[in-house]
């Protein structure tokens, strides 16, 4: 993984909208730091160009002299969310194809503003993205970081393949990422003879693997081949002790992106979703209407495919709920990016599906903070840890009594700066 170090002729010109403050305390506060520790109440977390230099309970935490203080008491603290498997900068409405440095910039601002900090872009990555995300590492971003993997992997031959590492390689990219899907027998998956040497160059140039999966046979040999991230749910069977015992020992995390399932079916009608008003803040009326087509949602109610990941859904929360209790170990994800996969949206309506899976509220936060930040390399987000970047979300309610409280948000901050919101 890329280090974000901070340069050190940077200096911070508006720490968290109080112009020409340096330092700000955040006070009062009950503040959830995203390791699955017990909340701290009445925390302080002090901010000094964009990074946490100290955070812990109120009598434990000497506020600098001349420190600007905000009072958030009655409010919750929490690290942004990371989505450890979107996509960023290929959509534009409900087509793809517009890939963009602007496009990713928009599409960053849009994961920010609904508390979504830090995003792990898996495939169709662009030039353009490497230089956006080389220009985060600043105490002045307000928008959300950015990691990629560049090229989705393929090839009928290991040459082939391996000429897309290296060239993902020379590009600069964070991750390796293919697929071992058949698209319900439309297709032909990679065969171990490819996918093993991808695996085994990828990892000779220092870059984790991260893999498409759909079924159970797959994924366990997949982890025998050393993939570093399953980036879907098993959705063919239930997963099985083996399987279990194979993401142990590897100690490899698991994604199971159940809002991508979703996607495939829920436009055969209006979803609840549209009535949402924290949904209908961000999204463009006329994207709305093209997926309230009448036509368009016939199509989907006969599409094959609907019909067969709607019933993947639900083995994929029995198959997330059999690992979280195991103690593999879970990152939230969503496949978010894609046309009708909502950016920064998705991924709280993905926290609710976690829970209906049977997952506990700190678990899921964990899942997506922290544990998220850990299973993909990131090691200065995720946490409200000394030296992270104060990335952090500022709730009106609880996330750990009811998991939809991660769409109370009052603030945003990304870098101690707070990002500007549209308000319902």
């Amino acid at each position: 993984m890329r280090s974000l170090l901070l340069p050190l002729a940077l200096i911070l010109t508006a720490g968290c909208g109080q112009p020409g403050s340096l330092v700000t305390a955040y006070t009062g506060a009950t503040l959830i730091d995203g390791t699955g520790a017990p909340p701290i109440t009445n925390a302080v977390m002090v901010i000094e160009d964009g990074r946490i230099s100290a955070v812990g309970p109120a009598n434990a935490v000497e506020i600098p002299s001349g420190a600007t203080e905000v009072s958030l008491s009655g409010h919750y603290i929490m690290p942004g969310l990371v989505n450890a498997h979107a996509h960023v900068g290929d959509t534009r409405g409900l087509e793809s194809g517009h890939y963009s440095e602007a496009n990713v910039l928009d599409q960053l601002g849009l994961f920010a503003r609904y508390g979504i900090t830090t995003v792990v872009s898996l495939g169709d990555d662009q030039e353009a993205g490497i230089r956006v995300r080389d220009a985060q590492a600043v105490p002045t971003l307000d928008r959300a970081r950015l990691f990629v993997a560049g090229t989705v992997v393929t090839g009928d031959t290991p040459e082939e393949a391996i000429a897309i590492v290296e060239t993902n390689a020379e590009m600069g990219v964070d991750f390796i990422k293919f697929r071992v899907d058949d698209n319900l027998g439309a297709v032909d998956k990679m065969q171990p003879d490819v996918y093993r040497p991808v695996i085994a160059m990828a990892h000779e140039l220092s870059l984790p693997v991260a893999t498409h999966v759909y079924y159970l046979d797959d994924t366990k040999e997949l982890l025998r081949a050393g993939i570093d991230f399953v980036a879907h749910s098993v959705r063919d069977r239930p997963v099985d002790d083996e399987l279990i015992t194979l993401l142990q020992e590897s100690d490899v995390c698991y994604c199971a992106t159940l809002m991508r399932e979703v996607s495939t079916f829920v436009y055969e009608s209006d979803p609840d979703f549209f009535e949402d008003p924290f949904f209908l803040t961000e999204v463009d009326p006329a994207v709305i209407a093209a997926l309230r087509d009448p036509d368009r949602q016939e199509s989907v109610q006969q599409g094959r495919a609907a019909q067969t990941y709607k019933v993947g859904l639900e083995q994929a929360k029995q198959n997330l709920a059999a690992l979280s209790s195991a103690g593999v170990r879970i990152a939230m994800g969503t496949d978010a990016g894609p046309p009708g996969r909502f950016q920064g949206y998705f991924e709280h309506l993905e926290l609710e599906l976690m829970a209906e899976s049977g997952m506990s509220n700190a678990a899921i936060i964990e899942a997506a903070t922290g544990g998220a930040a850990a299973c993909t390399g990131l090691g200065d987000v995720g946490t409200l840890a000394i030296g992270n970047w104060a990335d952090f979300i500022v709730l009106t309610d609880d996330p750990l009594v009811d998991i939809t409280n991660t769409r109370a948000i009052q603030d945003v901050y990304i870098a101690g700066n707070r990002v500007g919101r549209r308000r319902t």
